[in-house]
């Protein structure tokens, strides 16, 4: 009688241990599951047409088996309140993220190979164009990724779905192996990363005053109505202003700078055009 009740209890507890194994990722859809998106939000007008930077074209597309690994970096406190190739204001401490190609917004599951953490992100943004690097982690995404520290991490990116009207970002259980310790004792966000000059999504800032003879300037469209035209700027950023159409025309326009180059000016020209505003153009003299 002892023997049958030990050996009863015996197998109880490997029921539960294997239960406990699948509870904490032992096997592909181990944790919690990705939310289910019953209200999608609609694609971004404009940010699925080919756009090109630095003379390599993108064309963005649904891609419901996306599924690639390589290497991730994250953006911070430099972009904080920034617009987004959505509209959104970048939040830093959201779970969001940026790809070169996926829809706007959508949702993707994105796992640091390294120590099998998990998390699903919002794409809001176009990014990042640098070799090697196939997306931009928030600061709050590379946190929750164990990739704070190191700046870049490698990691594998598949495609969920069409992202919810807002957030969509969830924290996923994470896989219980432990992380090499890195010797690096603060953040390091890409931009500091010394693997690769690294091109941000949003338009840069000039760096000096130039004399507006000598400035060469962004228009990154012309409006009929001087709000529609602010609402534009808005969305640009700080380094955007609407003027009076030039030469006595009707309507306003919106244009982004100045830069002291034509080389600068035509970076932020591709920039600009990779928002969604595929007919900006470079111009002189603002």
């Amino acid at each position: 009688m002892t023997a049958r009740l030990l050996k009863g209890a015996l197998v109880v507890a490997a029921y539960s241990l294997l239960a406990a194994c699948a509870s904490f990722g032992g096997g592909r859809d181990g944790g919690l599951k990705p939310p289910v998106v019953t209200d999608p939000a609609p694609i971004v007008s404009g940010t699925m047409r080919p756009y090109q930077i630095r003379g390599r074209w993108y064309r963005p597309a649904e891609q419901p088996n996306y599924d690639e690994v390589g290497m991730a970096s994250w953006y911070g406190a430099q972009h904080n309140g920034r617009p987004t190739s959505t509209g959104e204001r970048f939040d830093m401490n959201a779970l969001t993220a940026a790809h070169k190609t996926l829809p706007l917004p959508s949702l993707v599951e994105v796992t640091n190979r390294a120590n099998g953490r998990r998390v699903i992100l919002r794409i809001n943004d176009r990014g990042p164009f640098v070799d090697g690097r196939i997306i931009d982690l928030s600061r709050a995404a590379a946190e929750e990724l164990g990739l704070l520290s190191q700046g870049v991490g490698e990691v594998r990116v598949r495609y969920v779905g069409r992202a919810p009207r807002q957030g969509g970002g969830t924290p996923m259980r994470r896989a219980e192996v432990a992380a090499p310790v890195q010797p690096i004792s603060q953040p390091t966000p890409y931009l500091d990363v010394p693997l690769a000059p690294v091109q941000a999504t949003v338009v840069v800032a000039a760096p000096a005053a130039v004399p507006p003879a000598a400035a060469y300037w962004v228009q990154a469209g012309a409006y009929a109505d001087q709000a529609s035209a602010q609402r534009i700027a808005d969305r640009l950023g700080r380094k955007a202003w609407v003027q009076n159409m030039p030469g006595g025309g009707q309507g306003f326009r919106v244009v982004v700078g100045p830069w002291p180059d034509a080389s600068a000016a035509e970076q932020a020209r591709q920039a600009v055009a990779a928002r969604g505003f595929g007919d900006a153009l470079l111009i002189s003299g603002g």
